[in-house]
């Protein structure tokens, strides 16, 4: 496997006319490194796709969702005349996806099934579009190689299974062909397809990399790279040139929607740099992640995630006592719970868990709690903000006078600071934590 290959990212934006795909496309074109594209789908289709899984719609409603969809394709299409292999495939496409928006009810793969036709369309438009440019182009069908389990709606990549395709299906076509292929779908040992869970593309495009021995992926997306916050909070919010695998994987986690959390996984595991830049503005430069570390210590970034539970327990059976905590954990454990932080005291232990993907269930199972209740005390509390520090050898005592003053305008229940040297955390009240970060920003990132 050639290790200077480099596999490309363009997400829903960066696909989402043909102004888009064409500038995409000159990126490619002008990158002769690039041999595997990942595309997601047009911008709006999988809201649509969405909706037609959540089945509330009747048929009439239906049938507009499957023209809403149709017509972003069209309008694509308007500006391009399909060769026969991509035309007749885009036709067979279209027709799979209108016979199974009929049908009254899906299961969960019918359901994975209907959210993958945004990738699968706009695959075959992105692959003429590089062609027009006298690229030689393929459309691949990720199915082929991307393996998974059968947990359909967030299915798990089998990475071993994946390499073995890969080398078999993928690796052969490189040498003088893009291939052009989905983001965000996988199938499982039955060729059932499966998707990766939202926002998945990125994740595909690492596992490719890490599968075909890539030296690097560039992610497209519509912002220049990763910022020091999200700018649409701050102003003066500024890109990050240089960050490392872990100050990545903190800022993913603790919610800069920029990255899939999942992608610096495989690129850390082999070694596999990462480039983040804007298909708008590819000479803009943008933040590449790397293995090493980025600059001197300090705080690099301020970020934040809404929804979180923060649940206390407490018990004075607690005090001084052995497997206390593994009680809890495995309590949480069989109700697939999955904890972020923790902190304790001698009599009790707090615990925040993420709510965002679940918006629709805004506590816990009360079967869970009911579990917990009958050997400690439980209080759940909800419409909290997590809000990170993310940066590199981050001590407290030196951001402590400043980092105090502004949190002393706010309700803090929740400090964890120490067990990674890449974050410091803490809760807020939602309502509060858009002007948190704004605060933290600048006096701790403004004034740097």
């Amino acid at each position: 496997m050639n290790s200077q290959y480099t596999v490309a990212k363009f997400g829903g934006t960066s696909v989402a006319d043909y102004p888009a795909m064409h500038r995409c496309a000159q990126i490619i074109n002008d990158n002769t490194q690039v041999r595997v594209v990942v595309v997601s789908a047009s911008a709006g289709v999988t809201n649509h796709l969405v909706t037609l899984t959540q089945q509330k719609a009747d048929e009439s409603q239906r049938k507009q969702l499957v023209q809403s969809v149709i017509d972003i394709q069209d309008a694509i299409l308007a500006q391009l005349e399909l060769d026969e292999d991509l035309a007749c495939g885009f036709d067979l496409t279209i027709s799979e996806f209108k016979a199974l928006a009929a049908l009254p009810a899906l299961s969960a793969q019918q359901c994975d099934e209907m959210l993958s036709f945004g990738e699968r369309l706009s695959s075959f438009l992105f692959t003429q579009v590089l062609r027009n440019l006298g690229i030689q182009a393929e459309r691949f069908d990720v199915r082929k190689v991307l393996k998974t389990d059968n947990k359909f709606g967030k299915a798990t990549p089998d990475i071993s299974a994946t390499e073995t395709a890969s080398k078999q299906h993928l690796v052969p076509l490189l040498s003088d062909k893009v291939l052009v292929t989905q983001g965000f779908i996988g199938s499982d040992a039955y060729g059932q397809t499966t998707t990766l869970g939202r926002g998945g593309s990125d994740y595909s495009a690492a596992l490719l990399a890490e599968a075909i021995g890539a030296q690097s992926i560039h992610i497209w997306t519509d912002v220049v790279g990763i910022f020091s916050t999200d700018p649409r909070l701050c102003i003066k919010a500024s890109p990050i040139a240089r960050l490392s695998f872990d100050e990545a994987a903190e800022m993913a986690t603790f919610g800069a929607k920029v990255l899939h959390p999942a992608t610096i996984l495989p690129a850390s595991r082999s070694g596999i740099s990462v480039f983040v830049g804007s298909s708008r503005d590819p000479q803009a430069g943008g933040t590449w992640i790397e293995r090493e570390k980025s600059t001197a210590p300090g705080i690099r970034a301020v970020t934040q995630r809404k929804s979180q539970i923060l649940l206390t327990l407490k018990s004075p059976e607690m005090l001084l006592a052995s497997g206390f905590l593994a009680r809890i954990f495995t309590i949480l454990s069989a109700y697939n719970i999955s904890v972020d932080l923790v902190t304790t005291s001698e009599i009790s232990v707090a615990i925040t868990l993420d709510n965002a993907q679940n918006a629709s269930r805004p506590e816990l199972d009360q079967a869970c709690l009911d579990e917990l209740s009958e050997f400690c005390h439980v209080t759940v509390e909800n419409n909290l903000t997590l809000v990170a520090l993310i940066g590199s050898e981050i001590q407290l005592k030196q951001h402590e006078m400043n980092l105090m003053k502004v949190l002393s305008e706010f309700d803090i229940r929740l400090i964890c600071h120490g067990a990674s040297k890449h974050n410091l955390c803490f809760l807020v009240e939602q309502s509060h934590s858009d002007h948190v970060v704004q605060s933290i920003h600048e006096q701790l990132l403004e004034s740097a």
